[in-house]
């Protein structure tokens, strides 16, 4: 019986490990930033313009990727996504500057558009409706561990032999899940275009830049999860330079804040689920957990403002991250219910592009407010901008009942 139910869930298992490596190869820069800044001498701002490039190429290739999984299937697009972005990443270990580190970055964030697509389009191609909100989670979950535990696998390989044998090390990861994908690919499910239903009736709407319910997603798809890489690419920075805890102190306790992100795709995979089975309106539903997350966001902005206390700090950066995590189950689950699950990659690239581009967008700008040493004013409006993306996600959908009628 558990061998059955593994092998039910083992493509999203296996896309929760591409997740991971993606996440290892992206928190790798984030992680050892205090010493890479030093190294090269570049200023949070130009560390923020390169977190940009990462973000822009990552815009623009999650729906390039969604639509080349949707049309040619996850088995050969996965393949080339991953050992695109394993090159780029090892890639970094040859950077020396600002412009190598964009290219290097911009070109890991291109290949890396695939996650998110391929997780997604794994989950409804292998799972019935009633468990697909937990399939999500597993299948994004990767890349909250990834964040978790990149400072075990990196840290000491970064403390040995220096910060670009670290990049080396997250190329020969991705080479190790291509060896596993090439089995895994072959199964009837992974090759099959069709998706699963279930007892559930599906949307059969296909997303367009005109339908409005597009926007609404992904505003709270992008500024809700806003957060996490707010969370992810600054919180060693500010561990350092406001706490001041070293490289070392850092590397072994920035796996917690991650681990909120983990336990908060899998809680509220589980809660959304629940809650969906449990409801004759939808809609309704999504308003009143939206809602709880947007609440509860405001817990970052509290972060400056902390005593001078280590884990304190990380104990709430835990919760903004667990929170965050949230937004980003909700809005996958409404994206699915609202439009055709064949269009699954699209989706998915959809709202991780908008991501994307929200970080690409706002991380110049925490970087300027980290070189002012404006620390309150940057967690103020990272938590402020879930907000946002829920009042306009609630105003777009303001008329929409989607009551099972």
């Amino acid at each position: 019986m558990l061998r059955g139910l593994l092998k039910h869930w083992i493509p999203s298992i296996t896309m929760l490990l591409v997740s991971l490596i993606s996440y290892i190869d992206r928190n790798t820069l984030a992680l050892l930033s205090p010493t890479i800044l030093h190294e090269t001498g570049l200023s949070v701002e130009q560390y923020g313009y390169i977190v940009s490039a990462f973000s822009v190429a990552y815009m623009i290739g999650n729906p390039v990727w969604g639509r080349i999984l949707d049309r040619y299937g996850l088995p050969w697009g996965m393949a080339a996504s991953v050992s695109f972005w394993t090159l780029a990443s090892a890639a970094h270990a040859f950077a020396s500057g600002f412009w190598s580190f964009a290219v290097a970055r911009a070109a890991l964030g291109f290949g890396e558009g695939a996650t998110f697509p391929g997780g997604l389009r794994a989950a409804v191609q292998s799972l019935p409706v009633h468990l697909r909100s937990r399939g999500i989670a597993i299948s994004y979950s990767g890349g909250s561990l990834g964040a978790v535990v990149t400072p075990f696998i990196v840290g000491p390989v970064a403390a040995h032999w220096g910060w670009r044998y670290a990049f080396f090390y997250t190329g020969l990861i991705g080479a190790a899940w291509l060896v596993i994908w090439a089995f895994v690919s072959r199964r009837r499910d992974m090759r099959s275009m069709s998706v699963s239903g279930g007892t559930v009736e599906v949307s059969t709407a296909r997303p367009g830049w005109r339908d409005p319910r597009v926007w609404s997603f992904m505003a709270a798809y992008s500024m809700g999860g806003l957060p996490l890489a707010f969370v992810l690419y600054q919180s060693a920075i500010y561990l350092n330079r406001v706490l001041g805890e070293p490289q070392t102190a850092i590397s072994r306790v920035l796996w917690i804040p991650p681990l909120g992100w983990e336990v908060g795709y899998f809680f509220w995979g589980w809660v959304t689920d629940r809650t969906l089975q449990r409801s004759s309106n939808r809609m309704g539903a999504y308003r009143g957990l939206f809602g709880i997350c947007t609440l509860l966001s405001f817990a970052l902005a509290v972060v400056p403002h902390l005593p001078h206390s280590l884990y304190l700090t990380l104990a709430l950066l835990f919760f903004a991250m667990f929170v965050a995590a949230g937004f980003i189950i909700l809005s996958m689950s409404y994206s699915t219910f609202v439009y055709s699950p064949a269009h699954s990659g699209l989706i998915a690239g959809l709202g991780a592009g908008s991501w994307g581009a929200m970080v690409a967008l706002v991380m110049p700008v925490f970087g300027r407010m980290f070189d002012q040493r404006q620390y309150s004013s940057a967690f103020f409006w990272a938590a402020l901008l879930p907000l946002i993306g829920y009042t306009i996600w609630r105003y777009i959908n303001r008329e929409v009942k989607h009551d099972e009628e």
